[in-house]
């Protein structure tokens, strides 16, 4: 064919007309989601090993090996209540070997907190909501109260002296901690953790007096008797836990959940992102998954980036109203 005339038929979109493959096929058969991965896909956890997202990472990648037939590696990068790991996922080379578990209210909590984040999270990030899952408050053994009544009253006699460990400062954990101080006025210190992991123990000893955490990772430890339940952080009781009562019992439209996902760099061809959002969607609700992670307590809302992206804002604006109203600050 004489070039000018090819030239020409490309520009008009008529060159399908002389028997060529259409133009979509030719982006199809170049995209670069053909044949990834092939090498080894590494899952960041933000967090020290032991905590939820330690949890649902080793869950994933049980479950994306077989549909990607690479190892996934799964390493800890700990720090700054998240935001270390989640900064290297989002500086990562955009290729698509480099995801992260996101800790999605961390993300939604710390610019309200920070004027100093290193990354900005809608022009960085891109990612699937996985998992939503209630936040538990539980209690040293030794502390002497047994459910949300009595723990106001007690740290009402006891102003200031009260002390709750999160996994990290500026999570949905932590903002859950101090919207219960405004609204009783008991003045809990926060202890901050990397990782939720740590703080387990410190708990269970007495060293700090309760616990805000996920319940599906704080539940093992109230069934063998070394935490002791005070109330879910939600408006309604957990279907997998239906004894232990909701905070929106004491205080209307308390909610507050621990909502997990998978993110990576946003500058990632969007063929690699897609593919990725739709196999590790699938994973969460396959027959292997899906029923783990029911009866953990954890809600499957596996869906787009598109929609992740929406989750987002929605999650700046309210949770930079609340920290504006409590006068959250990081410790």
């Amino acid at each position: 064919m004489n070039p000018s005339r090819r030239a020409w038929l490309l520009r008009t979109g008529s060159l399908a007309a002389l028997g060529s493959p259409p133009l979509a096929a030719w982006a199809q058969a170049g995209s670069p989601a053909q044949g990834w991965p092939n090498k080894p896909v590494r899952i960041i956890v933000p967090n020290v090993p032991g905590g939820a997202l330690d949890i649902l990472a080793r869950m994933l990648e049980t479950e994306l090996t077989k549909t990607w037939k690479q190892p996934i590696i799964v390493e800890f990068k700990p720090g700054a209540g998240t935001i270390s790991g989640t900064d290297f996922v989002a500086k990562s080379a955009p290729d698509g070997y480099t995801l992260g578990i996101l800790a999605i209210g961390v993300l939604g909590i710390q610019p309200a907190l920070r004027k100093d984040m290193p990354f900005d999270t809608l022009k960085d990030l891109s990612g699937t909501m996985l998992v939503v899952g209630s936040i538990l408050l539980t209690a040293s053994p030794s502390l002497p109260v047994n459910n949300l009544a009595e723990l106001i009253a007690y740290g009402k006699a006891n102003k200031g002296k009260l002390s709750y460990a999160t996994a990290g400062a500026g999570s949905s954990m932590h903002l859950a901690g101090e919207q219960l101080n405004l609204l009783t006025g008991m003045e809990m210190l926060h202890i901050p953790y990397k990782g939720a992991g740590g703080a387990y123990g410190d708990v269970f000893d007495g060293r700090v007096d309760l616990l805000l955490d996920p319940l599906f990772s704080s539940m093992p430890h109230v069934r063998s008797g070394r935490l002791k339940p005070i109330a879910v952080m939600g408006t309604t009781r957990d279907p997998s836990a239906p004894n232990i009562p909701a905070a929106g019992e004491t205080f209307a439209d308390f909610d507050f959940a621990s909502n997990l996902g998978i993110g990576l760099p946003r500058s990632t061809p969007p063929e690699i992102i897609a593919k990725i959002n739709t196999d590790v969607v699938n994973a969460i609700r396959s027959e292997s998954l899906a029923p783990r992670l029911k009866e953990m307590g954890l809600t499957v809302t596996g869906s787009t980036p598109e929609q992740f992206d929406a989750y987002m804002r929605k999650s700046l604006k309210v949770f930079a109203d609340i920290v504006k109203a409590a006068k959250v600050t990081i410790n």
